[in-house]
């Protein structure tokens, strides 16, 4: 992936798309197919509520064309319940099951860290102790200690990326110094339901054009995400 912006959203089965996105005739059983004829990415959160199988990503991968690329968030189980605490091996298994389900389709793995988080050395110590360095992996927090030099300057020396977010209560910072770009943009005011505006999506692409970038709208609670996600598209085509 060089120099390459990937847009794409976190959710596709949406009622609120159909007649906007969907066509009013189309069966709910073919809006993913739908989906991938418009977008060259998806950001699975299933994987978020379930700990996922290979043979989950597996029908995944088939059912998408060729170059189609996933980021894959990492269960609940090992960020908000175990915080990375005593789950080394969940953590290598959830790795082994994307690698072998999804193959070159695998793009970034997501950790998104719940809001109650909050920064301190060991705590970031034991992140990166924890992680395979060999995949594409991504932060996001929730709290805004992390966002401090300390914290940026040991991911960049290990080739991981701090996710950029769109959020009510965080700062908005679009981060273009990590290996690559990731960002969530989750509705501001209103999480999952709030639009961006023409200008807000224009200075998005003017911070990634040219580099490479994965950017997800999860502002899919209403219409606001996939018209969203199709003009960024148009913007940088």
């Amino acid at each position: 992936m060089k120099n390459q912006v990937l847009i794409g959203c976190s959710s596709f089965n949406n009622r609120f798309w159909k007649g906007i996105f969907y066509p009013d005739n189309l069966s709910s059983s073919r809006w993913f197919e739908f989906y991938c004829q418009y977008f060259n990415t998806y950001e699975f959160n299933g994987s978020f509520y379930k700990f996922p199988t290979v043979r989950i990503f597996e029908n995944w991968y088939k059912k998408t064309p060729e170059n189609f690329i996933f980021s894959v968030k990492a269960p609940k189980e090992i960020t908000h319940l175990k915080k990375f605490n005593d789950c080394e091996d969940r953590i290598k298994e959830f790795y082994e099951v994307c690698e072998t389900g999804l193959k070159e389709k695998l793009g970034c793995i997501l950790f998104q860290f719940p809001p109650s988080y909050q920064f301190s050395a060991e705590k970031l110590d034991q992140i990166i102790r924890n992680l395979d360095l060999k995949f594409k992996n991504v932060i996001e927090f929730r709290h805004e200690s992390w966002w401090n030099e300390e914290v940026w300057s040991a991911f960049r020396t290990h080739n991981i990326t701090f996710c950029s977010v769109s959020h009510p209560q965080l700062p908005s910072t679009i981060f273009t110094d990590f290996p690559l770009i990731f960002i969530r943009l989750h509705g501001k005011p209103k999480m999952f339901y709030s639009s961006y505006s023409p200008e807000e999506l224009l200075d998005i692409k003017n911070a990634i054009d040219l580099k490479s970038a994965f950017v997800y709208f999860n502002n899919t609670a209403s219409e606001a995400g996939i018209l969203n996600a199709l003009a960024l598209k148009h913007m940088l085509e």
